[in-house]
């Protein structure tokens, strides 16, 4: 095992806890993880884990990908997931998350813009063949060297991940790290189109801090998520928080609710991170005795102006943490009150966690625009990837100020309580859960399927909008998207309408 680094850096939190605490339990599978890849779920100590993340840095050292360079992940919430990004650290490259839905379009244009060296994904994940998808998208991105993935029966050219974890090859060296290097890039949906948003490790857990001290996570929490780690806001809320309390991290694989709540009574979970659809749900049914382990309940919430008016929480001996996601930009948390259980109210400035305490570091700042638009300022907030977008496009001039990131939310200060009132979102892109579009770009795809065709966005009272599509033939317009390698959320807009909906 490497020496421990003083930099604050992902392995060096998870090298932290090894040291304390090897034979704790690190990281847990989602319980049906048979049904999404085919494979028994398991359980891994921080020592099983380190050396799972020491054979394959091992592997991508040997393999010829130089430090600094990009790999590509394409897999499920399970353990997989965590030990690749640690691994890729350990071994100096630069990780870039691509969400699970994404096919074959999507995928290439990802992987050629961030000039991906390599590509990690997993055999099948819910019936689909995601390395065929790899290999098909490596194929079209030139920079691709090395393919790999986990899983039974991969095709012929890609590199058995599981193999190499048992083989468990040790690592002998590897430049020390820097906390100030990229570490992540993550994809956003702008006004002008997509943009790869890199992160240093410092970025990172300065967004995983944020959301860690205001809920108020205990050292060596039992978490389990159901966010998946594709997004800077699933590794900050997910991964990193797991790394900051030295606990242990259970993976959801969304969504089935009998499976999460068993999985949480089971391992006797006291803090769970979910996206804001399921939190209201269980806001709204009366407690599972299931969940009476639980304490802390994060609440991610991917359209954040949905937050103000959301259901008061009920469960006053459970704290329950608002977190609001402004795409790839940033983000904040608020604790709920625990005698009313409804939103905080958010003051414009700068914010610190927890905010009851003067003397906590500020871990952000709110900005208004002149133009009535919300922006974010702070150590976790990206500002040189957006105006090096927003320059290409001749936009620098819209700048809301110095190191702020415009984040396109319509926002207001409420006159009788000075409150932070966000309104409306970015205009011209559609939120769908954690995915995001352009509108113009669903009008693009729909003309592709020929005269009388049309997809559009509706809005949803809890992710933001769904997806509906009209064609004089639905199920050739699914076939058709699907042919395209387009996203299965665009793809089942076609569905075909029965009375029941």
């Amino acid at each position: 095992m490497l020496q421990t680094t003083t930099s604050p850096t992902l392995d060096g939190l998870f090298r932290r806890v090894l040291a304390r605490r090897p034979d704790a339990l690190a990281l847990v599978d989602p319980a049906d993880k048979a049904r999404i890849t085919g494979q028994p779920p398991r359980q891994l100590s921080f020592a099983q884990a380190d050396r799972a993340i020491d054979a394959l840095a091992a592997h991508f050292i040997a393999a010829g990908l130089p430090p600094n360079s990009v790999i590509a992940l394409h897999l499920p919430n399970t353990i997989e997931f965590p030990l690749a990004v640690l691994a890729a650290h350990r071994a100096g490259l630069v990780v870039a998350l691509l969400p699970q839905l994404w096919r074959h379009a999507d995928l290439t244009v990802a992987l050629n813009r961030i000039g991906a060296r390599a590509i990690v994904s997993h055999a099948t994940i819910d019936g689909v063949s995601h390395a065929d998808l790899a290999m098909n998208a490596a194929v079209e991105a030139f920079s691709i060297r090395h393919v790999c993935g986990f899983g039974d029966n991969l095709p012929d050219g890609m590199i058995s991940l599981d193999e190499v974890i048992a083989r468990g090859e040790r690592l002998t060296f590897a430049a020390p790290p820097d906390a100030r290097n990229a570490a992540l890039i993550s994809f956003d949906v702008t006004p002008y189109g997509m943009v790869a948003v890199p992160r240093t490790h410092l970025n990172l857990i300065a967004g995983g801090l944020a959301i860690f001290l205001e809920s108020g996570m205990p050292q060596g929490a039992r978490m389990m998520t159901t966010q998946t780690l594709s997004s800077f806001a699933g590794m900050a809320s997910s991964l990193v928080c797991w790394l900051l309390s030295g606990g242990s991290l259970a993976l959801h694989h969304p969504f089935d609710g009998d499976v999460l709540e068993t999985q949480i009574a089971d391992l006797q979970c006291d803090t769970l991170v979910v996206p804001s659809a399921m939190a209201m749900r269980l806001a709204e049914d009366e407690p599972s005795p299931q969940l009476r382990t639980l304490r802390h309940v994060v609440c991610l919430w991917r359209s954040p102006e949905q937050t103000a008016s959301s259901a008061a929480w009920p469960a006053r001996h459970i704290a329950f943490t608002d977190v609001y996601l402004f795409g790839e930009i940033g983000l904040f948390g608020a604790r709920r009150p625990d005698d009313t259980g409804l939103p905080a109210a958010i003051v414009p400035g700068p914010f610190s966690a927890p905010r009851d305490d003067t003397r906590s570091p500020v871990a952000g700042e709110t900005l208004l625009t002149p133009a009535g638009t919300l922006a974010l300022r702070g150590a976790m907030v990206p500002v040189a990837a957006y105006a090096a977008a927003a320059a290409e496009h001749s936009l620098r001039e819209t700048d809301p100020a110095p190191n702020h990131v415009d984040t396109g939310y319509a926002a207001r200060i409420d006159r009788a309580t000075g409150a932070l009132c966000i309104t409306a979102p970015p205009s011209g892109i559609m939120a769908i859960g954690g995915y995001r579009f352009l509108a113009d770009d669903l009008q693009t795809w729909a003309k592709r399927l020929g005269e009388g065709a049309m997809l559009t966005a509706l809005p949803d009272r809890l992710s933001g909008h769904r997806l509906a599509g009209r064609a004089g033939d639905n199920a050739r317009a699914r076939a058709a998207l699907a042919d395209l390698g387009l996203n299965p959320l665009m793809v089942e807009a076609f569905r075909d309408s029965t009375p029941s909906e």
